[in-house]
C-alpha cells in the first residue's frame, strides 16, 4: 500500500483519478439516489400538473405509472449512452468523449429547472433521459479510460475507484436530499440537476490538462512516444518497460486487427466464456436487489415500518457503509483475488435477502423487527460493496483484450441499463403486489450467481489479458445436458 501511495504521489495519477471519477461513475451514483428523497414531492407535482391540464385528478395507477417512467427513463437514456460508447470513443478517443459528454448535462440542467415553472411533467422525463444518457456513456468511458491508464500490478486497486466514486455519488445524493439542504418541496427540481452539473463542470475544466489513455495511444493508435509520455505524466519518471512490453505483446497478438463490433464479439467462439461471465456478473449485480435499494429506499423503509422523518437519515448510513466496504475491498482485491470476493459476496447477499423477507413479514410482531430489517439491509450493502461492486469493473476490463474491450462495454451497458430499466419500471408494482416476498426473487439471483462464479470463473489477479484469455480457453465442460457436468478450470 505504501508503494501504491508513493507512485500516486510521483505523478498526477491521484488528481487524474479524482477528476475522472467526478465526471464518471460519481454521476451515476448521484442520479441513482437523488431521485429517492423527493419521491413524494414529484408525485405531488405530477398530480397537480395533470389536474391543472385535464381538469381532474389522475388515478393512483396513473401517478404510479408516470413515476415509474420518471425512474426508468433514466435507465433507458443510460442504455442508449452505453450502447454508443464504442462509436463515440472510436471517433473521439476517451478524453474528448468525456469532455463532450459533460456538456449534455448542462442542457439537462436547463430543462429540469424549467420543468417546475412550465408545469409540464414531461420535461422531467426529457431531462432524466439526458442525464441517463450521460451517465451510461460516462460510466463506461470511466472504466475504459482508467483501466487503459493503470499499470498491471495495481490495475485492480485503481479500477476499484470506479466503485468508490459510484458509492460516493450515492452518498452525495443522499446528503443533498436532506430537508436541511435541497430535500424540500420548493427545491426538488434543483436537487435533481444542480449537484450533478456542478461536478460535470469541474471535469470539463480540468480534464483537458490530462493525457489520452496510454494503452489506447499505443495499441490502437500506434503512438509509442505519446504512450510513454502519458505514463510518465500520470505515474512519474521511468521507462515503464514492463507496461510497454505487455502492450506490445497484446498489439502483436492482435496483428493490427480493428476494434470488433458487439455482434463480432458475440459470434466469436473463443470469447464465449468471457461473454458468459460478463452476463453473469452484470446480471447478478443488476438483479441482486441493490438497484431497488438505491432508487426505492424511501418506499422500502416505509414498508419496513421506519418513521418517514427518519428514513433520509438511515439512508445516509447505507451510503457510508458502501464507501467503507469499497475501500476495504481495495485492501483485499490484490491479495484475496477477484473470484473469492465474487462468490462469497453473492452467497452472503442471497442469504440476507431470504432473511429480509422473513423480517418484513414479521414487522408487526415486535417493535424491534423493523430495526432488524434495517440491519439486514446494511449487511447486504456491506457484502455488496466488499464483493461484487468492488470486483465488477476490474473483472470486466481484465477479461477482454483491447480490440474486444469497447464492444464488451457496449454489451455490458445493455446488460446493466437494460436490467435497471426493467427493474426500475416493474419494482414499484412488484413491491405493491408481492410486498416482502419480492425479495425472494433477488435471493435466488444472488445464490445462482455465487454458484456460477465458484464453479466457472478463473482468477485474474496479476495476469495480463493474454494470460487471462488462455485461462478461459482452458475451461472444459464435458457431458451433456442430461448428464452430470464436469468442469475443469485452471485457476
Amino acid at each position: 500500500m505504501e508503494n501504491l501511495l508513493k507512485q500516486l504521489m510521483l505523478g498526477k495519477a491521484l488528481l487524474f483519478i479524482v477528476v475522472l471519477g467526478l465526471g464518471g461513475s460519481f454521476q451515476t451514483g448521484l442520479h441513482l439516489t437523488l431521485i429517492s428523497s423527493p419521491t413524494p414531492f414529484i408525485k405531488s407535482y405530477i398530480n397537480s400538473s395533470w389536474t391543472q391540464r385535464y381538469g381532474q385528478a389522475p388515478g393512483e395507477n396513473t401517478v404510479t405509472f408516470i413515476w415509474s417512467m420518471v425512474t426508468s427513463i433514466y435507465a433507458l437514456g443510460a442504455l442508449i449512452g452505453a450502447i454508443s460508447v464504442q462509436w463515440i470513443t472510436n471517433q473521439m478517443g476517451r478524453k474528448r468523449a468525456m469532455i463532450w459528454n459533460n456538456s449534455i448535462n448542462v442542457i439537462g440542467l436547463a430543462i429540469m429547472i424549467s420543468s417546475k415553472f412550465t408545469n409540464y411533467f414531461e420535461m422531467i422525463l426529457l431531462s432524466r433521459f439526458l442525464f441517463g444518457f450521460t451517465s451510461g456513456l460516462a460510466g463506461n468511458i470511466h472504466v475504459l479510460y482508467l483501466g487503459d491508464c493503470s499499470p498491471k500490478r495495481i490495475r485492480g486497486i485503481i479500477t476499484l475507484t470506479v466503485a468508490i466514486f459510484l458509492a460516493g455519488g450515492k452518498l452525495m445524493g443522499q446528503v443533498m436530499g436532506l430537508s436541511e439542504i435541497l430535500g424540500r418541496e420548493e427545491l426538488w427540481n434543483l436537487l435533481l440537476c444542480v449537484p450533478s452539473v456542478f461536478f460535470s463542470i469541474i471535469q470539463m475544466i480540468a480534464l483537458p490538462f490530462f493525457p489520452e489513455a496510454p494503452r489506447y495511444l499505443l495499441i490502437e493508435k500506434g503512438n509509442m512516444e505519446g504512450c510513454k509520455k502519458a505514463l510518465q505524466y500520470l505515474w512519474g519518471p521511468g521507462d515503464y518497460k514492463l507496461e510497454i512490453e505487455e502492450m506490445l505483446v497484446e498489439q502483436s497478438a492482435l496483428k493490427g486487427e480493428r476494434s470488433k463490433t458487439p455482434m463480432e464479439l458475440l459470434r466469436d467462439r473463443s470469447m464465449r466464456w468471457q461473454v458468459l461471465c460478463t452476463f453473469a456478473i452484470n446480471g447478478g449485480v443488476q438483479f441482486c436487489g441493490i438497484a431497488a435499494f438505491s432508487v426505492f429506499t424511501f418506499s422500502i423503509f416505509q414498508e419496513a415500518g421506519i418513521p418517514v422523518d427518519k428514513i433520509r437519515y438511515v439512508t445516509l448510513g447505507l451510503g457510508i457503509s458502501e464507501i467503507v466496504t469499497n475501500i476495504t475491498c481495495g485492501l483485499m482485491i490484490e491479495r484475496v483475488g477477484r473470484r473469492v470476493l465474487l462468490w462469497t459476496g453473492f452467497g452472503a447477499m442471497g442469504i440476507i435477502m431470504a432473511l429480509l423477507t422473513v423480517t418484513l413479514e414479521l414487522k408487526d410482531y415486535s417493535f424491534w423487527m423493523p430495526y432488524s430489517t434495517v440491519g439486514l439491509i446494511f449487511l447486504f450493502v456491506i457484502f455488496y460493496g466488499a464483493g461484487p461492486a468492488g470486483v465488477l469493473n476490474s473483472i470486466c476490463h481484465e477479461i477482454f483484450m483491447q480490440t474486444y474491450r469497447s464492444a464488451a462495454f457496449v454489451f455490458i451497458g445493455i446488460l446493466q441499463w437494460g436490467g435497471f430499466s426493467v427493474l426500475g419500471f416493474t419494482f414499484p408494482f412488484l413491491l405493491a403486489t408481492l410486498k416482502s416476498f419480492s425479495f425472494l426473487c433477488f435471493s435466488c439471483v444472488c445464490l445462482t450467481a455465487s454458484l456460477f462464479f465458484y464453479l466457472i470463473l478463473p482468477e485474474t489477479k496479476g495476469k495480463s489479458p493474454m494470460e487471462i484469455s488462455e485461462d478461459f480457453k482452458n475451461i472444459r465442460v464435458c457431458g451433456s445436458s442430461t448428464k452430470e457436468m464436469c468442469l475443469e478450470t485452471r485457476l
